[in-house]
């Protein structure tokens, strides 16, 4: 697998801890999963709201609204006439 390098600021105190306890060979396997972990959080909490969202009457109520626009819309200025 490929790798990339970054660099990080993290606050003093959580730095230290880090350090106290993840040995330096295993830092950069921590922090990969721990971030992989994190991310896959997101994209669970994500997954919810878009399904509680696509249960709404409210949601359905505004996409049936949208639906009913022109998928091409004229603007104003197009047809202002020549000064």
């Amino acid at each position: 697998m490929a790798s990339r390098k970054m660099t990080f600021t993290l606050p003093e105190d959580l730095a230290a801890r880090f350090v106290r306890r993840v040995p330096a060979r295993e830092r950069s396997r921590y922090l990969a999963e721990a971030l992989a972990r994190k991310l896959a959080e997101r994209d669970r909490q994500l997954i919810q709201a878009c399904e509680i969202a696509n249960r709404s009457s409210e949601v359905a109520l505004i996409e049936k609204e949208f639906d009913a626009l022109p998928d091409e819309m004229t603007e104003p200025w197009n047809d202002a006439p020549a000064r």
